[in-house]
Formats: C-alpha cells, sequence, structure tokens
C-alpha cells in the first residue's frame, strides 16, 4: 500500500471516530507540529499545548476535511497555524526559552550538549533576522516538511510564490550566517 493510501485509510478511520487511527495520526504528527509550535511558542509547554489543542480541533472538524492537492499534513498545520495565531493574540509579550535544544541532543555528553546548544544559538541568531513570513515559509517546508502545494494552503499563497520565497529565504540565511560566522 502507498503511503498517501495508508495515510487516507488512516484518516477515514479517523473520520468514523476509530482511536486507535486518531493515535497514529498524532504519533506521525507530534513531532513535526510540535517544532513548529515550538519556533512560535513562548515556552516548550506552550508548544506542547498547542498541539494537543492542535489535534482537539483536528477531531472536532475531521468530517469537514477534504482531500486536496496539498493534503492531510497542510490540513493539519492549518489548524496548527490558527492555534500558534490566536496564542499570540492572547500572550503578545510572550518569549521565547532562551536555550531549547530538542530532546535527542540531552542524551549526548556535556562537551556536545554544549557544543548543540553553541549551534543552536548560533542559528538562533541568523534565522532571527529573517522576516516572521520568511521563517514560516523555512519552518513549513525545511521543518514541517510540507511540500510547495501544503505550505501554499497553509499560508493562502500560490504554490511557485512559496517556492520562489523559501528560495530567497535560504540566501538570506546563508548571508546572515555567512556574517555571524565572520562576526560583522
Amino acid at each position: 500500500m502507498s503511503e498517501e493510501r495508508g495515510l487516507r485509510s488512516l484518516v477515514e478511520r479517523a473520520a468514523n471516530s476509530d482511536p486507535d487511527a486518531w493515535e497514529k495520526i498524532f504519533r506521525r504528527s507530534h513531532a513535526k507540529l510540535f517544532f513548529y509550535a515550538r519556533r512560535r511558542t513562548s515556552s516548550v509547554h506552550v508548544a506542547e499545548d498547542a498541539v494537543s489543542e492542535t489535534m482537539v480541533r483536528a477531531m472536532e472538524q475531521i468530517n469537514r476535511f477534504t482531500w486536496s492537492g496539498a493534503g492531510f499534513d497542510a490540513w493539519l498545520f492549518g489548524i496548527m497555524r490558527n492555534v500558534v495565531l490566536e496564542g499570540y493574540r492572547s500572550d503578545a509579550k510572550a518569549r521565547r526559552d532562551r536555550y531549547f535544544v530538542p530532546e535527542h541532543s540531552t542524551r549526548l555528553d556535556p562537551l556536545a550538549t554544549v557544543e548543540a546548544l553553541d549551534d543552536a544559538e548560533y542559528m538562533r541568531r541568523a534565522f532571527s533576522q529573517l522576516s516572521r513570513s520568511e521563517q514560516e515559509v523555512l519552518e513549513l517546508r525545511v521543518v514541517a516538511e510540507l511540500s510547495s502545494d501544503g505550505a501554499a494552503e497553509v499560508l493562502g499563497k500560490k504554490p511557485g510564490a512559496v517556492r520562489m520565497a523559501q528560495a530567497r529565504a535560504l540566501d538570506r540565511l546563508r548571508n546572515f550566517l555567512t556574517e555571524v560566522d565572520r562576526g560583522d
């Protein structure tokens, strides 16, 4: 069975209130939704809450979902984006945890953890130089691994515009990384 057919079957089962299907959808989607939310929320806890709220809304709205070129993942990220935007409105002054390191790196030795923190800060500084829209395009395309069609659906743009925005954002990020590396 192809991956898309498997996903279609899973979504159909979820629409019929199959709890096992919802658990599989959650496990399949959690990491990507979390990393998207984490970049856009004030803390790990708020990001986890956003993922939970996204899944609750997906369960409530699953009967409204229709297959399109962008697919199920784009639909989930559209819900996530709305959850995060609502959170911004209610907590406009929220700040990110200063040192967020992905969970897997906490199992590394202390030196590797320090290096990971250093690398994360280096990338965070360069990434923070991008506009919010550039950050979001890269998060959807690179972190969430959505297709240009999927990201376009989430952002309300055309796929070509998303690809162009991604290319420009990557160019700008490369330039900022070079500047940070040189200490400019």
